[in-house]
């Protein structure tokens, strides 16, 4: 734990990526092997689940530093962070552990079934023998809210950089199903186990965002275009007489989805395809909403298998017969989706294909994406003829081009403070519309992105002189300031006193020009379905 701590401590006090590469490429060289398969697990996004929950947790905390739960309830607010609060106002101490990180995670995992009282007095024990950074680092993998400025890619950097194994090697080996409990360095990193990968995804490809003008690509004629499903991103997986999907998060999700189960039926041996879930109810494109009564269900019922059904829509070939073919061309890997697709579209209900176009001149791109609300996608992508399929994100290959987000003008009326370093400013708002005869604002959206530093310490300051009531952290404020809100998409929603979800809300400007009379109505967003 103790080495642990402090490679987390190097990564969290600095911005460079050099550095955080050139701590964990270090960490790697020395750390024992059990500790680095916990590490790579945790930073590959497969923490163990939590075996206490955050309310036991701030309560056994305040217990422990013996300060009253109004005044550990500010202070987490005003630090923003439950474990560096923790770490703050227990008693300080400054002895190090010799006790090795894996032992640790492998405590949280037996501690999950103990009674309260047993995991109260595990948590006063190793709060007590810690350090601030060791307590810090104990506690966030306690709360399963583990995060910190590595992503993945650059963990595998530096995990090549220390056993010479390379990048999309290693990005492969760490793809699939394996737990840290039951897997090794030794097996999961250096060896060799061809077995192993009968059900494993290649790394997903992904796309930058247009930033400029469209003209700034170049030549339009060197892209193939198609548009950009609103769903879930996949690979179907054909090998060996079985199918497997995985989603873009690295979820095994073959189960959730029962009528993809025909694929493995028809394919030929060895097919990988990458492409979106979507839902289709009424034999039509649906929408995200619909797809979200699809996730996150233990047991999927017939009813609901016939109520919103699902289509796998192809949007490349990454193994055929057995052989990876990502180093192929765009064109050349479509060529052989295009041709697999003619001969199975009648006999496999749910394959789609999502059709390539290709355009002469980029305002005739644009047209086309205006289309896209039309036809239920979010934009276009845009994909070089003679790119292989990569892994992670490579900027030139491949971009999206989403279209324009909705908007909507909406008046600010309640707050609370952020996080990380905006802890100390009142950054996450609240925004209201007006009623249809503008007698009442009602709430319908939060947002917490879109003004600059300058703006949300203006904003901040303006709301500290302004609450009119509190409710715990939340602060309400006299209306007054109208915002632009941006979101893309927008559904029916019985949840919500506005009747009304938005998809990814987030500001866009602040309209100092406006009266909060000027703001839209609820009649006005509900158009927009």
């Amino acid at each position: 734990m103790k080495n642990f701590a402090q490679l987390i401590q190097k990564i969290d006090s600095t911005n460079k990526t050099n550095a955080k590469v050139k701590a964990l490429k270090e960490y790697f060289d020395t750390a024992d092997d059990k500790d680095k398969i916990w590490t790579i697990a945790i930073l590959s996004h497969r923490r163990p689940p939590r075996p206490v929950n955050s309310t036991q947790i701030r309560e056994y905390a305040g217990e422990l530093s013996k300060i009253p739960a109004w005044l550990f309830e500010e202070s987490y607010h005003i630090v923003g962070d439950l474990a560096e609060t923790i770490a703050l106002v227990l008693p300080k101490n400054n002895s190090e552990t010799e006790k090795p990180l894996h032992e640790y995670l492998e405590d949280i995992l037996d501690l999950k079934s103990k009674s309260d009282d047993k995991k109260k007095n595990y948590l006063f024990k190793h709060w007590k023998k810690l350090n601030y950074y060791e307590r810090f680092v104990f506690t966030k993998l306690m709360t399963g809210g583990f995060r910190i400025g590595v992503s993945q890619k650059l963990m595998t950097r530096a995990l090549s950089q220390s056993t010479g194994i390379d990048q999309d090697v290693l990005a492969y080996k760490l793809m699939g199903n394996w737990k840290p409990q039951n897997s090794t360095f030794q097996s999961l990193i250096l060896e060799e186990n061809p077995e192993d990968y009968l059900s494993k995804p290649y790394p997903f490809y992904l796309a930058y965002a247009v930033e400029g003008e469209l003209k700034d690509l170049g030549n339009p004629e060197d892209y193939l275009f198609e548009h950009k499903w609103d769903g879930i991103r996949a690979q179907l997986i054909c090998r060996n007489d079985q199918h497997f999907i995985w989603s873009r998060g690295e979820e095994l999700v073959t189960d959730k989805y029962p009528e993809l189960e025909t694929f493995k039926e028809q394919l030929p041996e060895g097919t990988v395809l990458d492409g979106e879930i979507i839902a289709y109810p009424n034999n039509e494109i649906g929408d995200f909403k619909d797809l979200q009564k699809r996730i996150g269900r233990k047991n999927v019922s017939k009813s609901l298998l016939k109520k919103i059904p699902v289509i796998f829509k192809a949007y490349d070939i990454l193994e055929w017969k057995g052989i990876d073919i990502r180093n192929k061309s765009f064109a050349q890997r479509r060529k052989v989706l295009d041709d697999l697709y003619d001969k199975f579209k009648d006999t496999i209900a749910p394959f789609h294909l999502s059709e390539t176009m290709r355009f002469s001149d980029w305002k005739e791109v644009e047209k086309e994406r205006q289309k896209a609300r039309e036809i239920r996608s979010e934009g276009l992508m845009i994909k070089l003829v003679n790119s292989e399929y990569g892994v992670g994100r490579k900027k030139g290959d491949w971009w999206k081009y989403k279209s324009d987000p909705y908007s909507i003008d909406a008046v600010l009326t309640y707050a609370m403070r952020g996080h990380g370093r905006r802890s100390n400013l009142f950054t996450d708002y609240t925004f209201a519309l007006w009623n249809d005869d503008k007698s009442e604002l009602v709430t319908f959206a939060k947002a917490y992105s879109g003004l600059t530093d300058k703006e949300f310490r203006e904003v901040d300051s303006w709301i500290k002189k302004n609450t009119t009531d509190r409710f715990g952290p939340v602060r309400q404020v006299e209306p007054h300031h109208v915002f632009e809100i941006a979101f893309e998409g927008i559904a029916e929603s019985k949840r919500h006193k506005s009747g009304v979800a938005t998809r990814f809300p987030r500001i866009i400007r602040w309209r100092k020009d406006k009266k909060i009379e000027d703001a839209n109505t609820l009649e006005e967003l509900k158009a927009l379905l």
